[in-house]
Protein backbone atom coordinates (compact mmCIF):
# COMPACT_ATOMS: atom_id res chain seq x y z
CA UNK A 1 0.00 0.00 0.00
CA UNK A 2 1.49 3.95 -0.79
CA UNK A 3 1.23 6.43 1.35
CA UNK A 4 -1.23 9.11 0.61
CA UNK A 5 1.44 11.42 1.93
CA UNK A 6 4.20 10.28 -0.23
CA UNK A 7 6.73 12.37 -1.21
CA UNK A 8 7.82 12.92 -4.78
CA UNK A 9 11.60 14.76 -4.39
CA UNK A 10 13.84 16.34 -2.50
CA UNK A 11 13.15 20.19 -1.61
CA UNK A 12 14.17 22.97 -3.85
CA UNK A 13 15.81 25.59 -1.00
CA UNK A 14 17.43 22.81 1.33
CA UNK A 15 20.04 20.06 0.22
CA UNK A 16 19.26 18.30 3.83
CA UNK A 17 15.11 18.56 3.43
CA UNK A 18 13.80 18.04 6.78
CA UNK A 19 10.39 15.55 7.39
CA UNK A 20 7.17 17.03 8.32
CA UNK A 21 5.32 16.40 11.40
CA UNK A 22 1.68 14.85 10.55
CA UNK A 23 -0.15 13.57 13.98
CA UNK A 24 -3.44 13.94 12.36
CA UNK A 25 -5.05 12.02 9.58
CA UNK A 26 -7.60 11.57 7.92
CA UNK A 27 -9.66 7.61 7.78
CA UNK A 28 -9.78 7.35 4.62
CA UNK A 29 -11.85 4.05 4.41
CA UNK A 30 -14.75 5.46 6.18
CA UNK A 31 -17.26 7.60 4.69
CA UNK A 32 -17.83 9.88 7.53
CA UNK A 33 -14.03 10.54 7.29
CA UNK A 34 -13.43 10.23 10.79
CA UNK A 35 -9.69 11.79 11.85
CA UNK A 36 -7.59 9.36 13.67
CA UNK A 37 -5.18 11.21 16.16
CA UNK A 38 -1.64 10.42 16.63
CA UNK A 39 -0.80 9.51 20.69
CA UNK A 40 2.61 10.71 22.19
CA UNK A 41 4.11 9.75 25.14
CA UNK A 42 7.01 8.84 27.35
CA UNK A 43 8.67 5.41 26.67
CA UNK A 44 7.98 3.39 29.60
CA UNK A 45 11.89 2.15 29.33
CA UNK A 46 13.93 4.68 28.47
CA UNK A 47 11.69 8.01 28.79
CA UNK A 48 12.14 8.94 25.14
CA UNK A 49 8.72 10.02 23.26
CA UNK A 50 7.11 7.71 21.31
CA UNK A 51 4.47 7.92 18.74
CA UNK A 52 1.31 5.39 19.21
CA UNK A 53 -0.58 3.95 16.50
CA UNK A 54 -3.15 1.82 15.23
CA UNK A 55 -1.30 -1.07 13.56
CA UNK A 56 -2.83 -3.55 11.58
CA UNK A 57 -5.25 -6.28 12.84
CA UNK A 58 -6.16 -3.25 14.95
CA UNK A 59 -2.48 -4.30 17.18
CA UNK A 60 -0.89 -0.86 18.59
CA UNK A 61 2.61 0.15 16.90
CA UNK A 62 4.72 2.26 18.82
CA UNK A 63 6.97 4.50 16.04
CA UNK A 64 10.04 6.62 16.34
CA UNK A 65 8.28 10.42 16.58
CA UNK A 66 10.34 11.20 13.18
CA UNK A 67 10.55 10.51 9.77
CA UNK A 68 14.06 9.33 8.69
CA UNK A 69 15.83 9.35 4.98
CA UNK A 70 14.77 5.33 4.02
CA UNK A 71 18.53 4.99 2.65
CA UNK A 72 19.46 5.35 6.64
CA UNK A 73 17.00 2.51 7.30
CA UNK A 74 17.16 -1.17 6.91
CA UNK A 75 14.41 -2.66 5.04
CA UNK A 76 13.39 -4.62 7.08
CA UNK A 77 12.80 -2.00 9.53
CA UNK A 78 10.85 0.75 7.89
CA UNK A 79 7.47 1.78 8.89
CA UNK A 80 4.88 3.75 6.88
CA UNK A 81 1.84 5.05 8.13
CA UNK A 82 -1.26 4.77 5.44
CA UNK A 83 -4.68 6.01 6.61
CA UNK A 84 -3.69 6.81 10.28
CA UNK A 85 -2.82 3.23 10.37
CA UNK A 86 1.07 1.74 10.66
CA UNK A 87 2.01 -0.56 8.21
CA UNK A 88 5.53 -2.78 8.66
CA UNK A 89 7.10 -1.91 5.26
CA UNK A 90 8.00 0.75 3.28
CA UNK A 91 5.78 2.16 0.14
CA UNK A 92 8.51 3.55 -2.15
CA UNK A 93 9.15 7.39 -0.98
CA UNK A 94 12.15 8.63 0.56
CA UNK A 95 10.98 8.63 3.76
CA UNK A 96 10.18 5.90 6.37
CA UNK A 97 8.99 5.35 9.98
CA UNK A 98 10.94 3.23 12.47
CA UNK A 99 9.80 1.39 15.35
CA UNK A 100 10.98 2.36 18.71
CA UNK A 101 12.28 -0.91 20.10
CA UNK A 102 14.76 -0.63 17.43
CA UNK A 103 16.17 2.42 18.87
CA UNK A 104 15.37 2.27 22.20
CA UNK A 105 18.57 2.44 24.58
CA UNK A 106 17.40 0.28 27.19
CA UNK A 107 16.69 -2.96 24.50
CA UNK A 108 19.65 -4.35 22.95
CA UNK A 109 20.71 -3.82 19.54
CA UNK A 110 18.22 -5.78 16.93
CA UNK A 111 21.20 -6.68 14.58
CA UNK A 112 23.53 -4.79 12.76
CA UNK A 113 22.28 -0.88 11.97
CA UNK A 114 23.53 1.41 9.67
CA UNK A 115 25.59 4.00 11.06
CA UNK A 116 22.83 7.04 11.18
CA UNK A 117 20.58 4.80 13.55
CA UNK A 118 23.75 3.87 15.08
CA UNK A 119 24.10 7.93 16.31
CA UNK A 120 20.53 8.20 16.86
CA UNK A 121 20.38 5.31 19.70
CA UNK A 122 23.13 7.03 21.16
CA UNK A 123 21.43 10.52 21.37
CA UNK A 124 18.20 8.62 22.89
CA UNK A 125 21.03 6.98 25.01
CA UNK A 126 22.00 10.48 26.44
CA UNK A 127 18.63 11.78 26.82
CA UNK A 128 17.70 8.89 28.67
CA UNK A 129 20.67 10.01 31.10
CA UNK A 130 19.31 13.68 31.40
CA UNK A 131 16.42 12.41 32.70
CA UNK A 132 17.62 9.95 35.11
CA UNK A 133 19.94 12.90 36.34
CA UNK A 134 17.01 15.91 36.42
CA UNK A 135 14.53 13.10 38.42
CA UNK A 136 12.46 13.00 34.83
CA UNK A 137 12.24 9.34 34.32
CA UNK A 138 12.49 6.48 36.59
CA UNK A 139 13.31 2.60 35.19
CA UNK A 140 11.08 0.24 35.63
CA UNK A 141 11.20 -1.56 38.69
CA UNK A 142 12.86 1.30 40.79
CA UNK A 143 8.91 3.00 41.23
CA UNK A 144 9.06 3.41 45.39
CA UNK A 145 6.85 0.58 46.78
CA UNK A 146 3.04 1.31 47.28
CA UNK A 147 1.74 2.28 50.73
CA UNK A 148 1.83 5.68 52.78
CA UNK A 149 4.28 8.20 51.70
CA UNK A 150 7.04 9.22 54.61
CA UNK A 151 6.39 12.49 56.52
CA UNK A 152 8.86 15.42 55.50
CA UNK A 153 11.27 16.23 57.89
CA UNK A 154 10.97 18.17 60.97
CA UNK A 155 13.15 21.31 60.60
CA UNK A 156 11.69 24.37 62.57
CA UNK A 157 12.10 27.74 60.59
CA UNK A 158 11.14 29.49 63.67
CA UNK A 159 11.86 26.92 67.11
CA UNK A 160 10.70 27.61 70.57
CA UNK A 161 13.31 27.83 73.34
CA UNK A 162 13.08 27.52 76.77
CA UNK A 163 15.29 30.41 78.23
CA UNK A 164 15.74 31.43 81.82
CA UNK A 165 12.13 29.78 83.50
CA UNK A 166 10.75 31.47 80.17
CA UNK A 167 9.26 29.87 76.49
CA UNK A 168 10.43 32.06 73.49
CA UNK A 169 10.29 32.01 69.72
CA UNK A 170 13.48 32.48 67.93
CA UNK A 171 13.40 34.19 64.71
CA UNK A 172 16.02 31.92 62.83
CA UNK A 173 16.36 28.23 63.27
CA UNK A 174 18.68 27.41 66.47
CA UNK A 175 21.65 27.01 64.10
CA UNK A 176 21.56 30.56 62.57
CA UNK A 177 21.01 32.81 65.49
CA UNK A 178 23.52 35.31 64.96
CA UNK A 179 25.15 37.67 67.48
CA UNK A 180 23.72 41.14 67.76
CA UNK A 181 27.25 42.98 68.74
CA UNK A 182 28.84 45.84 66.55
CA UNK A 183 32.49 44.83 65.71
CA UNK A 184 35.20 47.28 66.07
CA UNK A 185 35.28 47.92 61.89
CA UNK A 186 31.49 49.03 63.08
CA UNK A 187 29.56 46.19 61.28
CA UNK A 188 27.34 43.22 62.60
CA UNK A 189 29.50 40.40 64.05
CA UNK A 190 28.71 37.25 61.53
CA UNK A 191 29.71 34.71 64.53
CA UNK A 192 26.90 32.61 66.16
CA UNK A 193 25.38 31.91 69.01
CA UNK A 194 25.37 28.46 68.66
CA UNK A 195 29.57 27.71 69.52
CA UNK A 196 31.01 24.59 69.09
CA UNK A 197 33.17 24.41 72.18
CA UNK A 198 29.47 25.67 74.27
CA UNK A 199 27.12 23.19 75.92
CA UNK A 200 24.42 23.29 73.55
CA UNK A 201 20.80 22.82 74.55
CA UNK A 202 18.61 19.82 73.97
CA UNK A 203 15.59 19.02 71.80
CA UNK A 204 13.02 17.59 73.55
CA UNK A 205 8.80 16.68 73.00
CA UNK A 206 7.44 18.58 76.19
CA UNK A 207 3.75 20.10 77.18
CA UNK A 208 1.92 22.69 75.35
CA UNK A 209 2.43 25.57 78.16
CA UNK A 210 5.47 25.82 80.35
CA UNK A 211 5.06 24.39 83.63
CA UNK A 212 1.36 23.31 83.37
CA UNK A 213 -0.50 20.46 82.32
CA UNK A 214 -1.37 19.26 78.66
CA UNK A 215 -4.45 20.96 77.55
CA UNK A 216 -4.81 18.11 75.56
CA UNK A 217 -3.55 14.51 76.63
CA UNK A 218 -2.36 14.71 72.45
CA UNK A 219 -0.99 17.40 72.30
CA UNK A 220 2.75 17.87 72.69
CA UNK A 221 5.32 20.42 71.67
CA UNK A 222 8.68 20.57 70.11
CA UNK A 223 11.08 22.69 72.09
CA UNK A 224 14.78 23.63 72.06
CA UNK A 225 15.38 23.10 76.09
CA UNK A 226 18.42 25.31 77.43
CA UNK A 227 17.30 25.36 81.27
CA UNK A 228 19.70 22.88 82.27
CA UNK A 229 22.57 25.29 80.95
CA UNK A 230 24.26 27.85 83.58
CA UNK A 231 22.89 31.01 84.42
CA UNK A 232 25.40 33.20 82.90
CA UNK A 233 25.25 30.39 79.39
CA UNK A 234 21.54 31.11 79.49
CA UNK A 235 22.32 35.41 79.92
CA UNK A 236 24.55 35.02 76.95
CA UNK A 237 22.18 33.15 74.75
CA UNK A 238 19.23 35.34 75.75
CA UNK A 239 21.46 38.74 75.00
CA UNK A 240 21.80 37.03 71.58
CA UNK A 241 25.77 37.47 72.04
CA UNK A 242 28.80 35.09 70.89
CA UNK A 243 30.89 33.39 73.63
CA UNK A 244 33.79 36.08 72.46
CA UNK A 245 30.91 39.12 72.98
CA UNK A 246 29.05 37.91 75.75
CA UNK A 247 33.00 38.52 77.15
CA UNK A 248 33.20 42.02 76.14
CA UNK A 249 29.98 43.57 77.94
CA UNK A 250 30.73 47.36 77.10
CA UNK A 251 30.29 46.45 72.92
CA UNK A 252 26.95 47.73 71.95
CA UNK A 253 24.78 46.23 69.73
CA UNK A 254 24.62 46.57 66.15
CA UNK A 255 21.01 45.12 66.20
CA UNK A 256 18.32 43.96 68.23
CA UNK A 257 17.58 40.61 70.13
CA UNK A 258 15.37 38.22 67.81
CA UNK A 259 13.07 36.93 70.47
CA UNK A 260 9.59 36.66 71.01
CA UNK A 261 7.80 35.57 74.02
CA UNK A 262 6.08 32.31 72.93
CA UNK A 263 1.89 32.56 72.24
CA UNK A 264 0.45 29.24 71.92
CA UNK A 265 -2.17 30.79 69.99
CA UNK A 266 -0.63 33.85 68.27
CA UNK A 267 2.35 31.49 66.92
CA UNK A 268 0.50 28.31 66.35
CA UNK A 269 1.80 28.38 62.88
CA UNK A 270 5.21 27.53 64.52
CA UNK A 271 4.43 24.86 66.84
CA UNK A 272 6.14 21.56 66.03
CA UNK A 273 4.92 18.27 67.19
CA UNK A 274 7.81 16.41 66.52
CA UNK A 275 11.58 16.36 66.90
CA UNK A 276 13.59 17.81 64.18
CA UNK A 277 15.10 15.40 61.93
CA UNK A 278 18.04 13.30 63.69
CA UNK A 279 17.33 14.53 67.32
CA UNK A 280 16.54 11.60 69.49
CA UNK A 281 13.15 11.08 71.14
CA UNK A 282 13.38 12.99 75.01
CA UNK A 283 10.85 13.20 77.40
CA UNK A 284 10.26 16.69 78.44
CA UNK A 285 9.73 17.62 82.53
CA UNK A 286 6.17 19.48 82.48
Amino acid sequence: MRSPHTRSGRLQNSSSPQPRQRALRGATDRSSCLLRMTRGGPCADCGNQVHWYQGIEHQPACLHPHELPTTAVPEVHRWHIGGGIAYPAGDGSPWCRIAHRTLCPARETPGPLTEHLVRLRQRLALQTRRLLDDGGFTPPGQHPPAGPRPMPPCQPARPVVDLLGSRHLAAQPIEDIRCVARTHRGTRCLKRVLAPRKPHGTWRLTTLLLGRPPVLPAVEIAVYDLGHLAHAEQQRWHAQRCPTHALIPEAADMAREDWEIFDPLLHLQHIATRLPTGQARHRGRA
